[in-house]
């Protein structure tokens, strides 16, 4: 195996595909929204590539940040406080150069001094509108042994209708890939069709002294966006080759993926598949361990730490600090941090934000394909 271990540096975009689920972002971005009963949606690109040793993070933020920024902190959970390298935030108008960016293209291009200074060889580029237990070193070992100018990592599965029906209204562009051989042979943007296709997953490996060069032609151009105005039209030119990963993503592109893909979790397999390779890290918080209080009942759940379970519980799952009350009965739920549920209140299909109250005797009820959204601080 290629000795590939730290000689890349990550550089992750957190506000991508925001556009799709306003619900949830109003108040934050796409890669602090709450997850798996613990997490954010960054905890899982951050932490795979720590284990596979990769030091040195930018995270580029453009708006609603705040929240990141307090979740990530330092850096020291991810063990990422480091004389050199660590966890670099880089937030809009921080630096002169720096500019609110509408592409990746901008985006690079604005730490662009940062990148030039680094001594890694390699760069990773992904979103964070995915979870997933990632392998990067593997990654590196098959972009350094095909000779590739660039790696796209993909994965074989139909499109996602909420990105068909938004493929004209939102900014955030998708991609699938043809693949000849183990090399990408046409870039698909939007596309609509059905059936099984080799979906981007957004990740890429790219050298840095590469990229740069690219990128700074591209932004001399106007151009905005790293894959339909870089390497789509210099498919014939770079030598690009398709990554096909094969292990469990738990992808979020609206808000009715966002309550699926938490209910996946409730079933062993899943929860298995994406949390036994490597152990994901997030903020701690010191609770006390969740109590179930005489003649509570829970049925098939995911209860995070800091929790009260006074009421019923079925097919839920629960982030710190819930309350749920005497009486009450949660079924079909994802209820955030610090969500309370009022004596004899009833929820199902519901997705609260955070500090929500649900008030004594309230019902709530949506359905299984249509889930009801409280915004975060809202009492019912």
């Amino acid at each position: 195996m290629v000795n590939s271990k730290a000689e890349a540096l990550g550089v992750i975009f957190p506000n991508s595909y925001d556009s799709l689920v306003p619900e949830l972002v109003s108040e934050r971005l796409m890669a602090s929204i709450p997850f798996a009963s613990r997490y954010r949606m960054c905890d899982f690109i951050i932490s795979s590539m720590v284990h596979s040793g990769i030091d040195n993070i930018s995270v580029i933020v453009r708006k609603n940040y705040h929240s990141l920024l307090d979740h990530l902190g330092s850096g020291r959970e991810w063990d990422l406080v480091r004389k050199n390298g660590g966890l670099n935030i880089v937030p809009p108008f921080a630096q002169k150069q720096v500019k609110m960016y509408a592409g990746r293209i901008e985006a690079l291009e604005s730490i662009r001094g940062y990148l030039n200074k680094q001594t890694e060889k390699y760069i990773i580029l992904s979103d964070a509108n995915i979870a997933v237990n990632f392998d990067f070193n593997e990654l590196l070992d098959a972009h350094i042994k095909s000779g590739a100018d660039v790696t796209m990592v993909y994965r074989k599965q139909s499109i996602p209708e909420a990105l068909i029906r938004q493929s004209t209204s939102s900014e955030d562009l998708y991609y699938s890939l043809g693949i000849n051989g183990d090399r990408v042979s046409k870039i698909y943007i939007n596309p609509t069709e059905d059936g099984e296709m080799n979906f981007s997953l957004n990740i890429y490996v790219v050298e840095r002294e590469l990229l740069i060069r690219m990128i700074d032609d591209a932004y001399l151009r106007g151009y905005t966006y790293f894959v339909r105005d870089i390497l789509d039209r210099q498919i014939d030119n770079l030598d690009i080759r398709g990554y096909c990963y094969e292990g469990y993503v738990a992808h979020i592109h609206d808000t009715k993926s966002y309550f699926e893909e938490n209910m996946r979790l409730l079933q062993e397999e899943n929860l298995n598949a994406l949390f036994s390779d490597n152990q994901i890290y997030t903020k701690i918080r010191d609770d006390n361990p969740t109590r179930y209080i005489q003649g509570a009942k829970a049925k098939n759940v995911m209860v995070a730490d800091g929790c009260v379970i006074e009421g019923e519980v079925e097919n839920s799952v629960l982030f710190r600090g819930v309350h749920v009350g005497k009486g009450a009965k949660v079924k079909n739920c994802v209820l955030m941090q610090d969500t309370v549920i009022g004596e004899n209140a009833s929820v199902e299909y519901v997705i609260t934000d955070k500090n929500v109250t649900i008030t004594n005797n309230k019902s709530l009820t949506g359905n299984d394909s249509y889930q009801v959204y409280v915004a975060k601080g809202q009492i019912v």
